[in-house]
């Protein structure tokens, strides 16, 4: 009886473990995108505006740059659809 309980109780506590695990793990969607002018931003969807280029990088791509004194500037997040332009955040 005891050994069936503790089995029991091993067996539950795998299965939270697990499902921790697995609900840890999920990846959310994002992006850090830069435009020509060397603003980049983290955002969670692709902009698509005539006439501008953006180019979109994974989101970890961040952590790999150096944004101290380079020809690239970091900004703000900023919530709903919209882009920077010269520093500036244009709303769409």
């Amino acid at each position: 009886m005891a050994l069936k309980k503790a089995v029991s109780t091993a067996s539950i506590s795998a299965l939270l473990a697990f499902a921790g695990v697995a609900a840890s793990s999920v990846v959310a969607n994002g992006y850090v995108v830069c435009n020509h002018e060397g603003d980049c931003w983290h955002t969670e969807s692709r902009v698509h505006v005539p006439g501008v280029t953006f180019s979109y990088h994974p989101d970890d791509w961040y952590f790999h740059q150096r944004w101290d004194g380079g020809d690239r500037h970091y900004r703000d997040y900023h919530e709903g659809r919209g882009y920077y332009k010269g520093g500036v955040w244009i709303t769409l």
